[in-house]
Order: structure tokens, then sequence, then C-alpha cells
């Protein structure tokens, strides 16, 4: 055989040592090689990836104490799962914490063995492929020196948890590279590649699989030296300059986390600024810090949303059949459906009446894979799947058929109409309806068993969430083929059965609506919006209905208090309906209730600050709404709704969603709540009939 190819195979296969005999470790296999280098290998039992437990550390002190004693000449520390080095803190153990002495008590524990580990009388390498992220990263910055694999990624997402790192990385990540650069990774929770690992400083090397032996003798033997930190990173380590550049980070951290919702940042930065210069003192701090934040509101609802997000990937799990999808409709949903789907690996057709929208669904792809993928090769692939189609051909090759044209039923039904004697036997008819009934998209289909609903999200590249929408004739191989397709593009299902507005829509009407009645009472647009952001919306319900298009605003909410009735829902003003007129819509044209340049809202402060009312009217319907569309089997998952409304809206995520909000502020105190603001306002605040039963 070619040796070329033989490169290439070796390069897939990860490179283990010797081949450990039987031991005494249930997560770990410890053997030596003929240089007397041990190599550790993790391999947590009955997992697909290593994650650090209690049990976990237990078993990592004992084989310690052994390295203690029996002194190899080195130490290689790798993983034997194929995905990657170690993802972090098993998360499990994070939930319910509620008392922070016990919480610093476990981590203490946790703290003494990486720091025996660290202290071992020998060089030790750690070889990392795959993801390296959170307690994995902070295991390897325990070790002399790092060699990674091209494949690896570094990263400490602690952040999106409500925590910071608590193994001693805070430590030794701001004392080996760039007290900034490692900061900035620690408050932003972003990952990074091999080579920029590298170039940062934290790791010594990049290699590939079949040069692992060479690296790892040259780390042993001292032919590759560890990384010291350099005099810049010290300086910004010295009291005076850490100050300075705390105080900036506490700017940048306040423009997208405010302290009051996300104290974790704040508590890093603090950590940092007072303990920076001092290792031991700031290994002290951490686990106090740690211990404090763990048992937050926020931690204990962000840790919440990690396992609704895991729960929503399992209902998405198995085999993706779908090869070659055909969307119809290149405009801003359709086009960028289609991009995200070509960037996921499939072969795509984008077919269209006219070729200008999908020139310019082209030009959106480019510049969205110029921006998501990192080689040039890779984005050129992605290109080449994206296929223009004005003939639509496609669809009679096509797995999946995704319908995006305008929101009017007769023009869907007439798409449907030439769709349905073409398309191949066991093909998937799904529209991307944000709000009509499939009940009433089927009456004209021959087979409206084919027929379902895939609701994606604008922007599509950034919202996870996809609503599945089913009726009562569907086929429920479909759905579970719909399910899978969307875990295999990298996106979060929810089941919903068809009615107006599906659940995402129907909770987030009133938001909006209820926006432009406070408009309509004079309230400053920037005050109503600022009321939204306070309660930790990602933004008000009017920049977000300029966001979304006050056409696609007007639309939905006509439909929907057509369906549910004028007390579900305020009247839409007059005066929005002229703004639609006159082509005043948001974002897309330039001009709605902002002017927007460049992409973004021009604001203007006020100086009224928002009352708890005006919150209370905002964001208390969506509550109420979700509550309604569990008692009325919509949605048979409160953790589920909860996921969606975070995932599909950007819903304060520290808050853990709409139902878990009025769990923790109290059920009965939400209906009193309601109660008050529909004796004021109006029947739409009635409480749903579903609060007697809400647990």
């Amino acid at each position: 055989m070619d040796s070329r190819i033989m490169d290439v195979l070796k390069d897939h296969v990860l490179d283990l040592g010797p081949t450990p005999a039987p031991g005494p470790y249930k997560n770990f296999k410890l053997t030596r090689d003929a240089d007397g280098i041990a190599w550790l290998l993790f391999d947590r039992e009955g997992a697909s990836a290593n994650t650090l437990s209690g049990d976990v550390l237990e078993e990592l002190s004992q084989i310690v104490a052994s390295l203690e004693s029996e002194r190899p000449v080195g130490l290689v520390v790798r993983s034997a799962k194929p995905s990657g080095f170690i993802a972090g803190a098993d998360v499990n153990e994070f939930r319910g914490a509620a008392d922070p002495r016990q919480v610093e008590t476990e981590i203490g524990r946790a703290h003494a063995v990486i720091d025996r580990f660290e202290a071992l009388k020998i060089p030790s390498v750690a070889v990392i492929h795959g993801f390296c992220l959170g307690g994995g990263l902070e295991v390897a910055l325990a070790c002399n020196t790092r060699i990674a694999i091209e494949n690896a990624r570094f990263g400490f997402p602690e952040v999106m948890l409500g925590l910071h790192p608590g193994l001693g990385g805070t430590v030794r990540f701001t004392h080996l590279i760039s007290p900034l650069e490692a900061m900035t990774l620690m408050l932003t929770g972003r990952t990074i590649d091999a080579r920029r690992a590298k170039s940062l400083g934290l790791v010594e090397a990049v290699t590939q699989e079949r040069h692992v032996r060479g690296a790892v003798k040259d780390a042993i033997f001292g032919r590759l030296r560890p990384r010291r930190q350099g005099l810049p990173g010290k300086i910004m380590n010295f009291g005076p300059v850490r100050g300075v550049l705390a105080n900036r980070m506490r700017s940048e951290a306040a423009k997208t986390a405010p302290k009051e919702h996300y104290p974790a940042p704040y508590a890093l930065i603090d950590l940092w600024e007072q303990h920076g210069g001092d290792r031991k003192a700031m290994l002290a701090a951490e686990k106090t810090s740690f211990a404090n934040l763990m048992v937050t509101p926020t931690a204990q609802n962000l840790i919440r949303v990690f396992f609704v997000r895991e729960l929503m990937k399992e209902l998405a799990d198995g085999t993706n059949t779908v090869k070659h999808v055909h969307v119809i409709g290149a405009g801003a949903m359709g086009g960028d459906i289609a991009a995200w789907c070509a960037n996921r690996g499939l072969r795509v057709t984008l077919a269209d009446m006219k070729p200008e929208p999908i020139a310019g669904a082209m030009k959106r792809a480019v510049d969205l894979f110029g921006k998501i993928i990192r080689k040039k090769t890779d984005v050129r692939d992605a290109l080449d799947r994206l296929i223009p189609d004005m003939t639509g051909e496609g669809a009679r090759n096509a797995d999946l058929i995704i319908e995006a044209v305008p929101e009017k039923l007769d023009l869907k039904q007439k798409v449907y109409a030439g769709l349905e004697p073409i398309m191949k036997p066991g093909a998937i008819l799904a529209t991307n309806t944000s709000s009509i009934p499939l009940q009433d998209l089927r009456t004209t289909l021959k087979t409206p068993e084919r027929l379902l609903g895939l609701h994606f999200f604008n922007p599509v590249s950034r919202l996870q969430l996809i609503e599945v929408v089913s009726h009562d004739t569907v086929d429920p191989q479909a759905l579970t083929t719909a399910l899978r397709f969307v875990g295999a593009i990298d996106r979060l299902p929810l089941s919903v059965k068809s009615s107006p507005g599906f659940l995402v829509n129907r909770a987030l009407t009133p938001y909006m609506l209820e926006a432009m009645v406070m408009l309509d009472e004079k309230v400053d647009k920037a005050v109503i919006d600022a009321a939204a952001e306070k309660f930790g919306m990602p933004m008000g319900p009017i920049e977000l209905a300029d966001q979304v298009g006050l056409d696609i605003c007007l639309a939905v909410g006509d439909m929907l208090r057509s369906k549910f009735g004028e007390a579900a829902l305020p009247p839409a003003p007059d005066w929005l309906r002229d703004k639609v007129k006159n082509g005043e819509l948001g974002r897309k044209t330039g001009k709605g209730f902002y002017d927007w340049k460049d992409g973004k809202a021009v604001k203007v402060p006020s100086q009224l600050s928002p009352t708890d009312e005006m919150i209370d009217r905002l964001v208390l319907p969506m509550s109420n709404v979700c509550v309604a569309c569990l008692r009325e089997g919509i949605v048979d998952n409160a953790d589920v709704v909860d996921g969606a409304m975070i995932f599909g809206t950007g819903y304060a995520p520290f808050r853990g969603g709409p139902l878990n909000y009025a769990r923790t502020r109290g059920a009965a105190n939400v209906v009193t709540a309601l109660k008050t603001l529909e004796m004021k306002f109006g029947s739409r605040f009635k409480p749903d009939a579903g609060w007697d039963s809400f647990t």
C-alpha cells in the first residue's frame, strides 16, 4: 500500500502507547512503554465522552499516589475516547447545589488531587485531540507541556453555566499565557483551535497522530521545552496593571451580561484583580468564589437549561436519512435555510420564480460561510453543495422539500399542487409556515400524510430551535425522519401539534402587541424596551418587532386574534397598519419604530425608568400562553417548552424559561398578578385554566 495512504490511515487512529493489560481502575488504564514512560489513558466507563466526576477524581488520586512512589521516566496523559480529551466536569454533580460550604469542601478535595498531580516530580505531557474543555483543560494545564493534535479545540465554557473555572484553571491559565487573552477566553466561553492555542502559548506543539510518539519523547526528554509566561504577561499580572485591565473588562462584560443577572464574569474579574499576583491566594479564593456562584439562582437555572438542551438533542437522535433537500423560496428565510443545510453537509437545491432572490441568497451564503467555516476548501465544498435551481427540477430527487414562500394559503396550496405529482416515493413535504395551521394547508393534498411543518427561526444561523409541526393524519415515520434531520443540521427540535401560531409565535405575539398598546398609551419606546431588557430579554419587544418585520407581526397578530378572539390579544393600532402600508417594516426596509443603520437600531436612551408593572405586562402573558399550550396538548413537556422559548426567542436564559420563571416566582403569585392586570387593562390578561394544575 502507498505510504501516503498509510500516513492518512495512521492519522485517523489514536496512538495510545503500548497496549495496556487489565488493571485495577474503572476509568483509567496505566501502562509503560519501552522507554519507561507511563501512559495514562482516560476512558470513563459507560460513557462516550470523558467527564470529571467525584469517583473519577478519587481514582485519579489513587493513580497519582502510585506515580509518586513508582516514579516513571515521564507521564503521558491521553484520552482513549475518539470524541476528544475531556469534555469538562460531570454537570450532573452541579444540580441542586444549595450549600456553598459543602460545594467548597467538595471542590477542595478536587483541587488537592490536581495540585498533587501538578507537583509530580516527573515530566508530564498532555496529548490532546478533539474537545478539551473546562475541567479537561484544567487537567491539561496541570501538566508540564501540552501537545495538540490538529483537530483539538480548547475552551472554558463555565461562564455559560453561570460559573468560572474551579479546578485551578483561573490561576494556571492567567500565569501561562497573556492574562488578557486568558481572561477573554474565560469571560466569553469561546473555543479556539489548535493553531490558535499554539500561537497563544497554551500548547507547545501541534502535530498529527502518526507523529505522537516522537513528540512525546521530545517533551519528556527536554527537547520540547515547556512554555513560560513572557514579560508582558507578567507585567499584566502586576497589581496596578490588573486594576486598569479589570475595569475595562467590567465595562465590556456589562454590554452583554448585566451583573445582577450574570454574576460569574464579575466574580472572575474580581478574583483575578484581587489575587492575580499570588498563585496560592488565588487558588484558595477560586474555591470560595466558585462555590458561591454554584448556589446562585443564575447558575442553577443555566445548569437546568444545559440539561434541557441535552433532552432536546435526544429527541433528534438517530440516523439521518435526508441527503438531498430542495428549498422553494429563496427569500430571507428560504435562502438562509438552504445555506445552513449546505453548511451541515447536505446537498441542497434552491428554487425560486425569479433569479434575483436566488442570487441574493447565494451572496448571503458566501458571507455566512466566510464567517463560520475556517478552511477555504470547506467553504468551496459548502458552496458546491448549494445549487441554484431555476427550473425546480431538484424537487424530483429530494428526500425533503421545504416550502418557504410568503404566508398566503392559496399561494402555498398552488405550490403543493405542482409538487405533489413529481415528488419521489417517501419524500417529505415540509412547510416553514410560522402561523398557518397545517389542517388548512393539507386540504388540497392527495397524500396529506407527507406534509408536516419545519418552522425555522430568524436568523437561521444563530437561533437553534426548529418547531416540528404535526397534524392528526401525518405519517409517524415522516415525523421521525424530520426530527433526525433537525439533529443532523445541529438544531434543536420542538414537537408541536398544529395550532395557530404553534408555540413560539403564539407566546411571543402578546409580548410584542402589548408593547404596541403601551406605545398607544404614549410610553416611550426606549422605556418599553428597557423594561424587557431589565427582566433579562436580549432585546425589547419594539426592537424585536422591527427585527421580525412589522408586516409579519401584524399578519400573525391578526391571524391569532381571528382564532382566539378579541379578548385574547390587544387590537393592532391603526397607526401600525399605516406604517406597514407605507413600507416602514423595520430592519429590512431601514425604518420601522427605529431607524436602522448597518443592521443596528439607532436608539436614544430615555431618562425614565421602567416599572415592575410594565415588566409584568410584557412577560407574564408569555408564561400564560405556555401554560395554555400545555393544557391544550399543543406541547407535552414543560421543560422542553422552556427550552423552546430560550433557544427560539432568546428568553432570558438565567430565568430558566417562562414556566420555570413562574414556578420560581410562585404560580399563585403569577395568577394574582395576572388578575390584577386583567382588572386594570382587560381580559387579555385572564389567567389560563391550566394554572390550576401547574406544578
